[in-house]
């Protein structure tokens, strides 16, 4: 290196920052045209504002130290136009450890790329998650472009070579460092790498190829669907630039919840609450389920938490066959007031079944209505 950088704001190879600033500042006080006419002094200014330029740059430093003076290339030098003293230390790391450089020829970029994908979400209702539907969603999207067909181009016009890169899309740059010549090359900063340029762009896209517009799309919303379903609309997504292939839609479900029926998977639960009188005597009840009413036989002597389960009209399995179950939990209610006459009905009764006074017992495995669906779930 011509200059020692050090030397020149008169600090150590270890200087900190901070001591790098303060030696700086001092010189300039001393050195600084405006302080000091002598013109003598004039190039040694610039010597320290060259050095503190480097070295208080934590890139530029790490270059200096490893060989290189950052400043040698300034201006362009003997490169390609683009290419600055600062990038260097990159290019080197590209060139010796596999990031594109070392002068292999990649080839201009294709203006012609895939569409991005995008990701919907559907609401859909339990009734449709169970038996499936169709939805239409409505959405911002790009397609190819109706004037210049994909092309970017104004009527009769056409892309042309770059001068710069002559088609080829990157640049090269040979630079001599402390490990020999090194050819570096990066994506033509005048085409931006696709090695031909566009002088006359549609005026309907402005040579993107594509435009923007709103769509409707039809979702097929298979039986079984629940909550973080995803669907994949393969090719129904965005043009690429260039009126490259669309990209995909995925379709992500959310399903409402329901008032009456809770889902656990493929089977649904519903909680069927009756009177006492009813679960001493006996009843049927009618039940309106998802696939219409279903008559529910509460046999005597019903007790609180038993469970009744309707086989086949739970929720479809996504893509196999069959359905669900649904589980109809029964509570029944104790009446909290009782009239006169009601009140002496059931005092005659505790007295025919002997129940006068009652001998308190303890459950083993005292079970709430959670238990009960797990119990359901595993066959207990």
């Amino acid at each position: 290196m011509a200059a020692d950088y050090y030397q020149t704001l008169g600090v150590a190879r270890d200087a900190t920052p901070e001591e790098i600033k303060r030696a700086y500042r001092r010189l300039a006080r001393e050195l600084h045209p405006d302080v000091n006419p002598d013109p003598s002094t004039h190039e040694k200014f610039k010597d320290v504002t060259a050095a503190y330029e480097v070295l208080s740059d934590p890139r530029k430093r790490q270059m200096y130290d490893l060989g290189h003076d950052p400043r040698a290339g300034a201006g362009g030098g003997s490169g390609a136009a683009g290419f600055g003293a600062e990038n260097l230390f990159e290019d080197l790391m590209n060139s010796f450890f596999g990031g594109g450089g070392g002068g292999a020829s990649r080839g201009p970029k294709p203006r012609t790329r895939r569409g991005q994908d995008a990701l919907l979400r559907v609401e859909v209702d339990l009734s449709e998650a169970v038996f499936g539907t169709e939805k239409e969603i409505t959405v911002d999207t790009a397609v190819g472009c109706p004037t210049c067909h994909g092309g970017g181009t104004a009527d009769g016009a056409s892309l042309v070579p770059c001068p710069m890169c002559r088609g080829r899309g990157e640049v090269q740059n040979v630079q001599r460092t402390f490990l020999g010549q090194v050819m570096t090359a990066r994506a033509c900063p005048q085409c931006q790498g696709y090695g031909t340029l566009n002088p006359s762009p549609c005026p309907e896209c402005a040579g993107d190829g594509r435009v923007r517009t709103r769509q409707t799309i039809k979702v097929e919303v298979p039986p079984g669907v629940e909550t973080g379903t995803r669907l994949l609309l393969s090719g129904q997504g965005e043009v690429g630039p260039g009126s490259g292939p669309a990209g995909d839609v995925y379709v992500e479900i959310i399903q409402k919840p329901h008032p009456i029926f809770e889902r656990q998977g493929n089977d649904l639960h519903v909680q069927l609450s009756i009177p006492m009188t009813a679960a001493a005597l006996g009843t049927v009840i009618p039940l309106q389920t998802l696939d219409g009413e279903q008559k529910i036989d509460v046999r005597a002597g019903t007790q609180s938490g038993s469970v009744q389960t309707l086989r086949g009209l739970g929720a479809a399995k996504l893509q196999r066959s069959g359905r669900g179950d649904l589980h109809v939990h029964i509570d029944v209610v104790t009446p909290t007031k009782l009239d006169t006459a009601q009140r002496e009905l059931i005092e005659q009764l505790a007295v025919l079944r002997d129940e006068e006074h009652v001998e308190p017992s303890v459950a083993e495995h005292p079970t709430g209505l959670f238990s009960r669906i797990k119990e359901a779930f595993s066959g207990k």
